[in-house]
């Protein structure tokens, strides 16, 4: 099926929002495809991970592999019995490694890329139920993240379990693991960054997110926590180039309703800002759900969300044909400090759901969004970066002008990694001549 969206709002942010380039989808064996996370491939095409069918049902890992035009190049199913998820996936030199859960263990698959032929598949027992939610690449093979002990092991999101990391060799096999459980009940999302790793997710109960940064052998060297009075769901991060952190998710603290909850940490996880932004459409907030699932950083110093927004309750308003009970994907692109450059809903104009479950930023300054619509769907969106616009690491706190503020945050830094410019771990004189040679102050 071939379905069109168009941009449905736009924020006052001063930049029109993307339009659609193309939108194709995929189904899986069973009644419906859930996709959780997407990736450009180095060949230009695409992969999405998820599973097809309904996890403690008939659930199996699918992962669906287009070419750049979205046409289905290879599609592979995984898993018996009823408890699989496909959670996400990294590109290697030889082959494409998804990770998530087999019958209740954590799962490791290698697949080629021309084929989606097997190359190993390996499964690993860290306690009850548990998965691999996410990886990243380390000298000797991967680190995957994720959680052991869920309290629910049918639910696709929150696991409600302790937090797990866990060393593999390039072969999936076991090396390594240590409990994080400490700072985190789910690990979601890990990065890495130099010879360390950042790691981000739930607190205890899904309470507030959590951020940890371990080193290569898995200790704790930080942890943050950040959060309201109320729920505060962190289930997207990404670091940008110089370090900042960016974490996505969705809070009811102090909001009518679930809103988009985006916040940015320098590379000592200290935090530089926090924004909650919902409702698009304009409907009744307290009806409304704004659901974050993934972040992208952008080359600018900002960042831009993949979200959901609709209602689930008996309430329904329409405006303009468009009703509050129609879902639609969202994202908001905000900029280095935060504010809105434009925020923008798309929608399946056949009728129907759409949800943005994750994004990722393409090679043509664009985007590649995946969709929920009851099967994987692929949204391309025409380009809205420029690439070669990278934000300045002497700019300390983002807000587009190496000024006095950030010579203050240099020296509050002094000796410590904080204001680090030239990249030597250190906070120095030589940090403050690049920030002297980078002057560029606030206009107005």
């Amino acid at each position: 099926m071939i379905a069109w969206a168009m941009p449905a709002s736009n924020a006052d942010g001063g930049q029109s929002p993307p339009a659609v380039d193309w939108f194709t989808s995929h189904q899986g064996s069973r009644e419906e495809s859930h996709g959780h996370y997407i990736l450009e491939c180095e060949d230009g095409g695409f992969l999405q991970v998820g599973e097809t069918g309904f996890v403690g049902s008939d659930a199996r890992i699918l992962v669906v592999k287009t070419d750049s035009a979205g046409v289905l190049v290879w599609k592979k199913e995984f898993g018996t019995g009823s408890r699989n998820m496909g959670n996400s996936a990294l590109e290697v030199a030889d082959g494409y490694l998804v990770c998530g859960m087999l019958s209740r263990n954590s799962a490791i698959l290698k697949l080629a890329k021309d084929d989606g032929a097997t190359i190993f598949q390996r499964t690993h027992d860290n306690g009850g139920a548990d998965a691999f939610e996410h990886l990243a690449s380390t000298a000797n093979g991967v680190l995957a993240v994720g959680y052991r002990q869920a309290e629910d092991p049918n639910s696709t999101f929150f696991a409600y379990g302790r937090g797990q990391i866990t060393f593999l060799d390039s072969d999936g096999e076991f090396l390594a693991g240590r409990s994080v459980d400490a700072h985190l009940s789910q690990a979601y999302r890990v990065q890495p960054t130099g010879d360390d790793f950042i790691i981000a997710g739930g607190t205890d109960d899904a309470l507030e997110y959590g951020v940890i940064k371990v080193d290569a052998l898995g200790k704790t060297l930080w942890s943050r926590t950040f959060g309201g009075s109320e729920e505060d769901h962190c289930f997207g991060m990404d670091l940008g180039a110089d370090g900042s952190i960016f974490l996505a998710g969705h809070t009811l603290s102090g909001t009518a309703n679930w809103d988009t909850y985006t916040m940015k940490l320098n590379a000592d996880g200290e935090q530089r800002w926090e924004r909650k932004q919902g409702n698009p459409r304009g409907f009744n907030p307290n009806y409304i759900h704004d659901e974050t699932w993934g972040i992208k950083a952008t080359p600018d110093g900002g960042c831009v969300i993949a979200a959901g927004t609709g209602d689930e309750y008996s309430y329904s308003e329409c405006t303009a044909g468009v009703c509050s009970d129609q879902w639609e994907a969202y994202l908001v692109k905000f900029d280095a400090v935060g504010s809105v450059d434009w925020e923008a809903t798309y929608r399946n104009q056949n009728g129907g759901d759409w949800a943005a479950e994750d994004l990722d930023l393409t090679s043509d300054g664009g985007a590649i969004v995946a969709v929920d619509d009851s099967s994987f769907g692929f949204l391309k969106l025409a380009p809205f970066l420029d690439p070669s616009d990278p934000v300045d690491p002497a700019d300390l706190n983002g807000d587009g002008c190496v000024d006095a503020a950030d010579v203050g945050l240099l020296l509050v830094a002094w000796n410590a990694p904080g204001g680090d410019i030239n990249g030597d771990g250190n906070t120095d004189a030589a940090d403050l001549g690049l920030l002297v040679a980078a002057w560029s102050p606030c206009k107005g």
